[in-house]
């Protein structure tokens, strides 16, 4: 049985996983697709000014990630990777499909927030699927932050080589 605590600091290291990928993705990877003028888009420092709100939809990601992840049984890192990846190509395909329907969004953007998205559910599937199992939340913790950190290093090194382009905020 898990306690209601755990399933929250589980849920929320899951979350914090997401940010830390969601930063190498968007600033590092798929960043210039953000480049381009687009009417799909929002100006970049106005989408800037608006990831927090980014970022409270990914929370909502994990909780529904963790609660389904406890219903279903879906137990380890291995498990919860593949859990993760299955509901995030689900979620983000109907998603990328929708906008595509009806938006202006390039389908070189839509693929990248498939693919991202998808594995960045498979990462928070592997976290929550860990804390599941009963892995030591501060080891967890530990493992994650390590993977923020290389993610924030590998986005800054894309952008200073010139791969992503960074925006300045002024």
């Amino acid at each position: 049985m898990h306690s209601k605590r755990r399933l929250i600091l589980v849920t929320l290291i899951a979350w914090f996983s997401m940010l830390g990928f969601d930063f190498l993705l968007h600033a590092g990877v798929l960043a210039q697709l953000y480049e381009a003028p687009s009417s799909f888009l929002r100006p970049p420092m106005e989408a800037f000014a608006l990831i927090p709100v980014g970022y409270v939809s990914f929370l909502l990601f994990a909780i529904l990630l963790t609660w389904l992840m406890k219903r279903l049984n879906v137990v380890g890192w291995r498990a919860g990777a593949v859990f993760g990846a299955q509901l995030g190509a689900l979620v983000w395909g109907a998603l990328a499909l929708g906008l595509f329907s009806v938006s202006t969004a390039s389908a070189s953007l839509l693929i990248g927030w498939l693919i991202g998205q998808t594995l960045e559910l498979a990462l928070a599937g592997a976290v929550v699927g860990s804390g599941l199992a009963g892995a030591r939340l501060g080891w967890l913790f530990g493992v994650v932050l390590a993977l923020v950190v290389l993610s924030a290093v590998a986005a800054i090194v894309l952008q200073t080589l010139g791969v992503a382009p960074s925006q300045r905020v002024s």
